[in-house]
């Protein structure tokens, strides 16, 4: 690993001091009458030809600016821009040298705040501290065009084939509209939805906290928020889609988007009902729903878990039916009270049938376990959040955060395995079938806190947060295990358990802020952190006599409490330059850690005291516009579970017995992280190289002794060392010439484990690594035809020490290609072709299968109507075989999965904005 960092350092040197075939110009910005300098001034370089922006910067402090750009041998135009001030140009009939263009006076009488900026007039790129603002009327996009396609034509701006949005290399995780989430912070819906003709700038900051929001501090990461702003005139509007679909095998798909907005108000409404594992709604004009396909705004994937707006839903392998309802509302209130709240309710069935092929690593002989099961669960799900920003005065704010998620689950599951030893022998064998109801209670809440005090960069801030969570679980358990090597015997169950789990946490924090220069401020801070868990299990067994499950089973019961304070007072330095931030905070936190079990008529205490050091430091350095370094490290310590730490066997697993262990040692852990980027957005071509590892020390691992039916003794200990490591890259370029576009596109990902463990007393270690280099090209006439292929190779290996096998490794092959063809007009024809092969899967389980899903579909009623076939699965080949290696274990899976089918649907587009006339089209008129 010391190896890999000192390539890793001495590969940012190299790149930092690479120079590629650039010249400079430069100038000073000054007000014609005063003579004094002007800040924050925009200038930029435009082609003669086409007005296409070719770089951009702004005045600092003293007026004097500097543009690094590639040689151009074409006629350029130089224009500057200040609000207040009339614009300046200047034609440039070549750049092939550095270029000295002395003094700029500008002239009051321009564009003064409150005016009105005419379209096409107003700069194309604005700098505002650290706001990045482009004007929308700037750049040409086609009438119906949406927001995506407006962000693609914007100088830096970079959207993958997968929808992941960059701003000169930055991903973007959040998009807001006048300000506000819109159906969720990352903001799909109002991209794929929202006309660009509406939009009247794009804005893009760096993504802040609530606390650095709320306090106005420059940004810890480096990660970039977009907000939308809506042109006033067109800020009044309705706009929707509805959609339904039917095919073969009973497969059904529907959805409905529903949006109104008027000024600070919005009201948003979604909907959807389908059996083909998604959540079922996506902006895909391709594909719309279906699994495997280009499925962007919202996520599913093919173990039948599906998500929107950051919650997830679903979750098991197997075949999912579900139904979804969201409403949205945003508003201001009052003036001073920013509103954003969200609901959902989610219904889910998803059933599976597994089978799985398992080899058990140990120190001296390997066994293997064959299992078959089958399960069914039905959700359903209540989510409702808040969110309050009140402006108490000019100097404080509050912000105010609940959420409540209700959620009822019922659970079937019947499941046989047998494991044999390495000479064939059967040791154990076993058949359950079980049933659960499972209800699920959580309230969360934040509170923020902030005031401003007199002096610039003097502040306090406050917050509280709490959490609360309640599950009760009703399990009946039918089971029988038999050991056929021990003269153990059999354990044969039929009984109730009643299970309820209570979770609380509060966490409150106070910081004060202290300029000491115009860019160094420290602060100094007070943490406290309380949480608390309550664990309690009552089984009865069936009796036979009373004819109900009234028999006490008292070593399958118990109770287990457990508690912890943090008391963390520390001091932090922030460092905040043009180009450089930096951060180091450091103190000590004092920890009471409190534990009780009751279990067969005992009970045990067990209260540790800790003090433990604790410290972060972070470092964000840019080296020009597109090129930066970022870095962080952190330190802390982590205790055990209460169940890890308590005396207390747990039974529920007749072929696991698990005990705590109360000698147990908190682990300490140092995590460091950092990367470099380099994106230059005129030519389109960017590189991204990324490392970091955790280092623990005292890792608490779990102990397993196995007796010669393979009936499993565990307990958990510490060990010295544990590693986890990883390391990438990722370059892209694109080619941009009229209508046609290439983007290349290479990456790299690895990753270097060390875990230690103990199997039958003996202490064992595996080395783990990996590597996954991925290739692909997306080349596109723009509105007639897309191509997409893509590779990417996995490769894992481990190596064991003190084993009965000395490595274990497996490879997947993937290749993909995507096809669209948008010709002829109004015809819409894709296909999504994939290959996938596994090595080393076992016998009995498919190690290749092709996965081939198209779709043909055609608009028409002013295209408002699009019709659509779509075939899963045209092979009909696709399997849901996966292998995973552990230090403990390699273990091939099977579920099933989605089968081929047929799907006709018909999808209404309608929208009507303030700006439109009401002859434009749609359903609705607002006055």
């Amino acid at each position: 690993m010391h190896r890999n960092f000192s390539v890793l350092v001495l590969f940012l040197l190299v790149s930092v001091s690479y120079s590629q075939n650039f010249v400079t110009v430069k100038g000073k910005i000054i007000d014609d009458l005063s003579k004094l300098p002007l800040e924050s001034a925009t200038v930029y370089l435009t082609s003669k030809k086409d007005s296409t922006v070719i770089d951009y910067t702004i005045s600092e402090k003293n007026g004097n600016f500097e543009i690094r750009t590639r040689k151009n041998s074409q006629p350029l135009i130089l224009k500057v821009s200040f609000l207040g001030y009339e614009n300046y140009s200047k034609e440039i009939s070549s750049i092939n040298e550095n270029l000295e263009l002395g003094v700029i006076n500008l002239k009051e009488g321009g564009t003064n705040l409150d005016e009105v900026v005419v379209k096409g007039e107003a700069p194309p790129i604005r700098i505002k501290n650290d706001t990045l603002e482009f004007d929308a009327a700037s750049f040409k996009v086609g009438a119906d065009a949406n927001v995506e396609k407006l962000l693609k034509q914007l100088p830096g701006v970079e959207i993958s084939p997968e929808g992941k949005i960059t701003v000169n290399g930055k991903e973007v995780n959040q998009i807001l509209v006048n300000g506000k989430p819109f159906f969720g912070k990352d903001g799909k819906i109002a991209t794929q939805n929202l006309p660009a003709e509406i939009i009247e700038k794009i804005q893009v900051v760096d993504t802040k906290t609530k606390s650095e929001e709320l306090s106005g501090e420059t940004a810890s990461g480096e990660e970039k928020t977009i907000n939308l702003t809506i042109q006033e005139d067109k800020n009044k509007g309705f706009f929707g889609k509805i959609m339904g679909g039917y095919g073969s095998d009973e497969r059904y798909e529907s959805s409905l988007l529903l949006n109104w907005f008027k000024g600070e108000q919005k009201i948003s409404v979604l909907a959807s009902a389908n059996n083909i594992n998604s959540v079922g709604f996506s902006m895909n004009e391709i594909f719309d729903n279906m699994g495997g396909g280009r499925n962007v705004s919202v996520y599913s994937s093919d173990d039948g878990s599906f998500g929107i707006n950051g919650m997830s839903f679903g979750g098991s392998n197997g075949l999912t039916t579900s139904n979804l309802i969201g409403i949205n509302y945003a508003d201001k209130w009052f003036k001073k009270v920013d509103v954003n709240n969200n609901y959902f309710f989610t219904n889910a069935e998803t059933e599976n049938v597994s089978r799985t092929s398992r080899t058990n690593l140990l120190p001296t002989e390997t066994t293997f376990t064959e299992s078959n099961s089958t399960s069914n669960r039905i959700g359903n799900s209540h989510n409702l959040s808040f969110n309050f920003e009140i402006k108490l005065d000019s100097t404080a704010t509050i912000y105010v955060e609940p959420k409540f998620v209700k959620a009822l689950n019922k659970d079937r599951f019947n499941t046989n395995q047998e494991t044999r030893n390495q000479a064939n022998e059967l040791s154990n064998e076993s058949n359950s079938n079980s049933f659960s109801d499972v209800d699920d209670t959580s309230f969360e809440n934040s509170i923020y806190f902030f005031k401003s005090l007199k002096k610039k960069e003097r502040g306090i801030s406050a917050s509280l947060t709490n959490e609360h969570k309640k599950t009760n679980t009703f399990s009946n358990l039918n089971s029988s295990t038999f050991y056929y090597l021990t003269g153990e015997p059999d354990d044969i169950r039929d009984q109730n358990v009643f299970r309820d789990r209570k979770f609380n946490k509060i966490e409150t924090e106070v910081r004060y802020s202290e300029p000491i220069t115009d860019s160094l401020k420290v602060s100094i801070a007070s943490q406290f952190t309380y949480y608390a868990s309550q664990d309690s299990d009552a089984t009865f067994d069936f009796d036979e006599v009373a004819g109900s499950y009234s028999e006490f089973n008292a070593p399958l019961s118990n109770e287990i409490n457990s508690s912890v304070i943090r008391i963390h007072p520390s001091a932090r330095l922030s460092w905040n330059k043009k180009n450089l931030r930096a951060g180091f905070g450091a103190g000590p936190e004092f920890v009471t850690f409190k534990n009780e079990s009751d279990y067969l008529a005992v009970n045990t205490r067990l209260n540790k005291n800790y003090v433990f050091p604790r410290g972060s430091a972070n470092l964000y350095y840019t080296i020009s516009k597109g090129k930066s370094i970022y870095a962080n490290y952190n330190f802390k310590m982590e205790l055990p579970l209460a169940n890890q730490f308590l005396p207390v066997e747990n039974l529920s697993n007749p072929l696991n017995t698990i005990v705590g262990n109360g000698e147990l040692n908190p682990t300490q852990q140092h995590s460091v992280y950092s990367n470099f980027n380099n994106y230059d957005w005129q030519s389109r071509s960017g590189f991204f190289f990324y490392g970091g590892m955790t280092m623990s020390k005292d890792q608490i691992v779990s102990s397993t002794v196995y007796d010669e039916s393979f009936r499993a003794q565990t307990t958990y200990e510490n060990v010295d060392k544990g590693l986890s490591s990883y390391m990438g890259f990722s370059w892209s370029k694109s080619f941009k010439k009229e209508k046609r576009t290439l983007r290349i596109s290479a990456g790299l990902d690895s990753g270097y484990n060390i875990n230690q463990g103990l199997t039958n007393a003996e202490l064992y270690e595996a080395k783990g690594w990996k590597i996954e280099p991925r290739v692909s090209l997306n080349w596109s006439i723009e509105d007639l035809v897309t191509i997409a292929p893509s590779y990417n190779y996995n490769f894992n290996s481990t190596d064991f020490k003190n084993y009965v096998i000395e490595n274990a490794n497996n490879f997947v092959h993937k290749f993909k290609l995507e096809f669209t063809s948008y010709w002829p007009k109004k015809v819409v024809f894709g296909n999504d072709f994939g290959y996938t092969y596994n090595s080393n899967i076992a016998d009995g389980f498919q190690k290749d299968f092709y996965l081939w899903n198209t779709s043909l579909g055609y608009n028409f009623y002013k295209d408002r109507l699009l019709a659509k076939v779509k075939v899963y699965d045209v092979l009909n080949q696709n399997v849901g075989v996966r292998r995973t290696i552990t230090p403990t274990a390699i273990t091939d899976a099977e579920n099933i999965v989605l089968q081929q089918y047929v799907m006709f649907s018909l999808t209404y587009k309608l929208d009507k904005f303030g700006g439109k006339k009401d002859n434009e089209g749609g359903m609705f008129i607002l006055d």
